[in-house]
């Protein structure tokens, strides 16, 4: 909501009638942008995450529930968003920001020590062989990748 009206009220009964954000003029274009960016990266309602099934892992972001190997495994909150974040933009690196900011808040996003923290207890979770990672890959320097079937190389063919 954009307006001019900057009473606390007037910001309550707006936000509980179903705004998303409440921006008073006059406002600054970085402050409108940066509300803008964090609007993005908020999940939409009614963009519901499939049912991720593959043969050793399964989620049910619905029921919160899942499984590896056939067993279901026990996630934190913090996890399984991590997990959610992961899983909705397989096959794309996610930065360690972008991660931290979607699941922890953004004013945590310099805080990489509980992202690796988070992503190792997620892979030991997940994966019978924890330092071999599947599923959840590291991208060096840039952050993580959910990477939903292991990658095999091609191999060169050559014309005879």
């Amino acid at each position: 909501m954009l307006t001019v009206r900057d009473a606390e009220r007037d910001k309550v009964l707006a936000l509980d009638a179903g705004a998303d954000d409440y921006v008073v003029k006059p406002f600054g274009m970085q402050e409108l942008l940066a509300r803008i960016r964090a609007s993005l990266r908020r999940p939409l309602l009614h963009d519901k995450l499939p049912e991720f099934i593959s043969k050793d892992l399964s989620i049910d972001f619905e029921a919160r529930r899942v499984k590896a190997s056939g067993e279901e495994v026990h996630l934190t909150p913090k996890e399984f968003e991590l997990l959610r974040q992961l899983v909705a933009n397989q096959g794309k690196p996610m930065t360690h920001r972008r991660l931290l900011q979607a699941v922890w808040g953004p004013e945590h996003d310099e805080e990489t020590d509980s992202l690796r923290v988070a992503i190792n207890q997620l892979r030991k979770k997940l994966v019978p062989e924890p330092a071999r990672p599947r599923f959840i890959l590291t991208e060096p320097w840039i952050g993580y990748r959910f990477e939903p079937n292991e990658k095999t190389s091609p191999r060169k063919q050559t014309s005879d």
